[in-house]
């Protein structure tokens, strides 16, 4: 059974990169077990980022995007709001991360997820409450 969690961008964005196949059907795993499972949260800086690979990165056309964005809208969503801003400005602090990887792990307690799937943040960490684990590992 899937826990709550929250799903960053590295994970959509490898469901669309061909050039990954052992990720990209990793990935593509992980967003059904949790979309089907209702446990997968995102935020709208998960799906700008998103948007702005698969434009420049993966050079996906538009339309393609859209239906993108709209599946993964199906996940709950985390809105950066400026209490979440704020709170990200002391995560940066206290754990040394930049400021977005500081929002991704704000949204994702905000979201009161227990896990965070991410490739790019130190596996098995535990920050703001929230365990790091790398998909793909």
């Amino acid at each position: 059974m899937s826990v709550r969690s929250f799903i960053d961008t590295n994970v959509l964005i490898y469901a669309d990169a061909s050039d990954e196949p052992i990720k990209q059907a990793r990935a593509i795993a992980v967003i059904r077990e949790h979309r089907l499972a209702h446990t997968g949260v995102v935020s709208t800086q998960v799906l700008q980022e998103f948007i702005a690979a698969a434009i420049c990165k993966l050079g996906l056309p538009p339309e393609l995007i859209r239906e993108r964005v709209a599946f993964y809208s199906g996940f709950e969503v985390v809105n950066a709001s400026t209490p979440l801003i704020m709170a990200a400005l002391d995560t940066q602090v206290l754990h040394r991360l930049s400021f977005w990887d500081a929002m991704i792990v704000q949204a994702a307690r905000e979201a009161s997820c227990a896990v965070l799937l991410s490739e790019d943040l130190q596996t098995d960490a535990t920050l703001s409450g929230v365990r790091i684990v790398n998909p793909f590992a």
